[in-house]
């Protein structure tokens, strides 16, 4: 033992890590590089604010101070981008498309305000924007003149869903991907190319429309991500997982051959559940391409020779092992360097806004956070794998417990945390809702079961039909085996979601009484069968997690913790948005009466204005200290 370190009881450490500043950090979304100017989306509390750092190195500034950015189509995403020196984003209380300079100017709309925009995608003559449109349940992409003189028209329809437009350089060609219910898009897409006719009149004679069109790749059971168009007009990339991982291809657009880039078993795309996700970008020459690769949790930055398809790793600072949103662009007019721009963390450093220049320069533009601890004041994360109850290997990081001004006495508590999705996955990236329990003495678990993405498609199909069973299991499971192990306290364990992580948890109550001391449930999913009621990006998911209806019935009511719930016996906590329009309140609010009526040890807090995910500052707080209110109570002193 360290005697220059204060000996007490793990879970009872005075952190660094409070509630209030948790809730006052600031979330990155999208980023952009335009004319040496960078553009990225801030999450402050419930607003979203694009802000412009100016290619001249002076202080950023934000865009504007009366809208709030937030594309809506299904959970979001897509919400603005750039081009000839303009910001076309979506606000989030009219899903309205604007316009506005870089420079000087303020904002004004080019679409009119029904339905929902996301992705929009300039053409590059700036003349034509291209986007996504929700309204009354169907989708489409839709196009309007860039300066919104003319009414908007379709310029794609028939299938459930669009996502990706993407313009080739010379104006006249478009790449999409498109999927259709029960698929989601991690299951099966396509993707499409077409010509456009009309390009050249003015946009009083008639808007662009489609004409040739063909498929490119992809069908109902190969999942296709992110046409990009090389500058030079010669190839079309994009990322399909045919080989069973997600890998880099591209097509030569004259001779129509189409070649595996990539080879190493690991993931180059993310399961699409928003719009405008980027992961590669081609160099400014056409000669390379950077991309993204997903190995173990560790998210690095690679380039490869299209000549040779020789790979390298760039040379970023080790502390950065999550990248997102990838982002190319010149320097500036003085500058004719590419500049790549990132959104960046790594489990001990909080998330920034960065750009590299290759070799190996890196600068920081933005801090989510005002970085006041050092890294070592943070747990360090690492990957951990553990044989499941069947002896499929499970996977996931593990947080150990650690505060410079404290030392543990005896074995410490374990919070089992279950990701949301269920088709997700937790990578190496700065978790605080990980830092605030490590630096109280908590070990902490992040669990990628089976099912989970960045092991490859057989890994994430495993929960097909199984969802409940080995999210379940493989919680159970890595809990068992640290405890077995000796680095935990195997009774004093607690298990924590979201979402589907927190229909995991009412599960994990259900079928393993006495194994958890206590959970923590946030608008989990208690009735499957009215868990169909939601939008529509999720309307026909759990024909795949569990089976269509009404043939599995019968699996809807054995996978409903709300029919069950008599088997809960440990204490729970349970939060819930208000307005939530994916786990409808309803659902909680049925839950918390049954265990009211068996007497089971509970609380249950109701957020007034939260949706699926809580954003409000005193939200927030709020909830930080309830749970550690509530696990002093039920784990730590019980």
């Amino acid at each position: 033992m360290d005697p220059e370190k204060i000996k007490r009881q793990y879970g009872l450490w005075e952190s660094p890590i409070t509630p209030i500043s948790l809730s006052r950090g600031i979330f990155f979304s999208e980023i952009s590089v335009e004319d040496g100017a960078l553009v990225w989306l801030e999450r402050r509390s419930d607003r979203g604010v694009l802000v412009v750092q100016p290619a001249d190195g002076q202080a950023p500034r934000d865009l504007n101070s009366e809208f709030s950015v937030r594309a809506r189509v299904g959970y979001g995403g897509g919400d603005f981008t750039t081009g000839h020196g303009d910001v076309y984003f979506i606000d989030a209380s009219s899903g309205r498309i604007y316009r506005q300079p870089l420079l000087c100017g303020s904002p004004r709309p080019i679409t009119p305000a029904f339905g929902q925009a996301a992705s929009p995608a300039l053409s590059p003559d700036g003349r034509w924007l291209v986007y996504v449109q929700s309204y009354e349940n169907q989708d489409c992409l839709a196009i309007v003149d860039s300066g919104g003189n003319c009414w908007p028209q379709r310029l794609v329809s028939g299938e459930d869903f669009y996502m990706q437009p993407a313009w080739h350089p010379d104006g006249r060609r478009l790449a999409w991907v498109t999927w259709n219910h029960p698929n989601m898009p991690w299951d099966g897409t396509t993707l499409h190319m077409a010509t456009l006719e009309g390009l050249d009149r003015p946009p009083e004679a008639g808007l662009p429309v489609v004409g040739q069109f063909i498929t490119v790749a992809g069908d109902e059971n190969t999942s296709i991500f992110q046409p990009l168009f090389s500058p030079d007009g010669r190839l079309l990339a994009y990322i399909s997982d045919e080989s069973g991982w997600w890998q880099v291809y591209v097509r030569d657009l004259t001779s129509g051959e189409s070649i595996q880039l990539t080879q190493t078993p690991a993931e180059h795309a993310l399961p699409a559940w928003v719009q405008g996700m980027r992961v590669m970008q081609f160099s400014l020459d056409s000669k390379s391409l950077y991309f993204l690769r997903h190995q173990e949790g560790i998210v690095s930055l690679w380039q490869v020779d299209l000549s040779t398809r020789e790979e390298q790793r760039l040379p970023l600072d080790e502390a950065y092992s999550s990248l997102e949103q990838i982002a190319l662009g010149l320097g500036g007019e003085a500058d004719q360097e590419s500049i790549i721009a990132l959104l960046a963390s790594g489990g001990r450093l909080p998330p920034r806004v960065i750009t590299y220049r290759p070799p190996s320069n890196v600068r920081v533009w933005r801090r989510s956070i005002s970085e006041e601890l050092p890294a070592s004041a943070y747990s360090q994360p690492s990957p951990v794998s553990w044989p499941g109850m069947d002896g499929e290997t499970a996977y996931g990081l593990y947080f150990p417990p650690h505060n410079e001004r404290f030392e543990g006495i005896g074995k410490p508590p374990l919070v089992v945390n279950v990701h949301g999705g269920p088709t997700s996955q937790v990578r190496n990236a700065f978790n605080l809702r990980a830092q605030f329990f490590a630096t109280r003495g908590y070990a902490y678990l992040e669990v990628n079961y089976r099912g989970s993405t960045g092991y490859g498609r057989a890994y994430r199909n495993r929960l097909r039909g199984n969802w409940g069973v080995y999210d379940v299991q493989d919680s159970v499971s890595g809990a068992r085996f640290l405890a077995e192990q000796g680095r935990v306290d195997g009774a004093k364990i607690v298990i924590m979601g979201g979402s589907a992580g927190g229909f995991s948890v009412l599960k994990a109550l259900e079928d393993y009484p006495g194994f958890f001391k206590a959970g923590i449930c946030l608008y989990g999913i208690s009735n499957q069968f009215t868990a169909l009621e939601t939008h529509k990006f999720e309307a026909r998911y759990s024909d795949s997690m569990l089976g269509p209806l009404p043939e599995a019935a019968e699996v809807y009511r054995e996978r409903s913790p709300i029919f069950f719930a008599d088997k809960i016996q440990d204490p729970i906590a349970l939060f819930q948005g208000e307005e939530d329009q994916v786990v409808h309140r309803d659902q909680s609010d049925e839950m918390v009466a049954l265990l009211q009526r068996g007497g089971v040890p509970h609380i249950y807090q109701v957020y007034p204005g939260e949706g699926h995910g809580f954003q409000k500052t005193e939200t927030i707080e709020h909830f930080y200290k309830t749970v550690e209110k509530f696990l002093r109570q039920y784990v730590i002193y019980a």
